[in-house]
């Protein structure tokens, strides 16, 4: 019970003071296709499909005689009926599989100023409003983590797949999440820029992470989890690299702390990303 009582009081402490982060990104397409509302068929100038009428295909036996076609026009109407029914199956266990997926890769590195610059600077830059400037955006974020591996040191990677629906919620349900982890000192969004000047940077003698997270809601099915490592952080990245103007239909990235001098401290990371797994 004592020790409950002391992780709640530092997670309140923590809460009341978090680090600066920052956070770029947007939606740029609504669903594809969109929902369809009910209302009147659409009328197209063919003609109604036919179907092969009673009694089906003439059968002519041998011997003559008038009297009944036998059993064989029933086994035919039978028959078309199954195959109507395994299509109809078929076209809604197609209709049920996921055709999109959402991925937050999260990477706590070691924290550098030139780091939280650049991540700043790209944030300050992107075109936000667009399809090309957000895959553009997502292609720059993968290049500086890239680069910055001989500083990784935790790593996490989740993906979700559904209809473009629910991965869009997944994704502003993950993008609200990692908004909640630290003070936002500058957020582009959409095309609006939001930046808190009368921050004051918390500079603390034990900080020296630097979190970074991408949130990427995408038209393709994107690698399932893979094994936690170097490696497959390494894979993930470039797998969220290969989006597309085309594909992409939601993107965002977010870093603490966004203030150059400030980092988490090792208690701070553990608290705040405890899915983060030591690489």
């Amino acid at each position: 019970m004592r020790r409950f009582l002391w992780a709640l009081l530092l997670v309140l402490a923590l809460a009341l003071a978090q680090k600066s982060g920052g956070g770029v990104g947007g939606r740029p397409y609504s669903p594809s296709p969109p929902p369809m509302s009910p209302g009147p068929a659409p009328v197209f100038p063919t003609p109604a499909p036919s179907y092969p009428s009673y009694p089906g295909p003439v059968v002519v036996y041998p011997g003559g005689g008038g009297g009944s076609l036998g059993i064989v026009p029933v086994l035919v109407v039978l028959g078309l009926v199954l195959v109507t029914a395994y299509m109809v199956r078929g076209l809604r266990q197609a209709g049920e599989e996921p055709t999109a997926s959402v991925a937050r890769l999260r990477l706590a590195l070691l924290a550098r100023p030139q780091v939280q610059q650049a991540l700043r600077q790209l944030a300050e830059e992107a075109d936000t409003t667009s399809a090309k400037g957000l895959a553009d955006l997502l292609d720059e974020a993968v290049l500086l983590l890239l680069r910055e591996e001989p500083a990784w040191r935790f790593g996490d990677y989740q993906v979700a797949a559904g209809s473009e629906e629910e991965v869009l919620a997944r994704f502003d349900a993950w993008m609200l999440e990692e908004r909640s982890k630290y003070q936002e000192t500058f957020r582009h969004f959409e095309g609006k820029k939001q930046a808190l000047a009368d921050y004051q940077a918390q500079v603390e003698p034990g900080g020296r992470y630097l979190v970074v997270s991408l949130l990427l809601a995408d038209r393709r099915l994107l690698a399932p989890k893979l094994p936690l490592g170097r490696h497959g952080l390494r894979e993930a990245l470039l797998d969220l690299a290969g989006s597309s103007p085309y594909t992409l239909l939601a993107f965002y990235l977010s870093w603490t702390p966004e203030k150059e001098g400030e980092a988490l401290t090792e208690e701070e990371l553990v608290l705040l990303y405890p899915d983060l797994s030591k690489l």
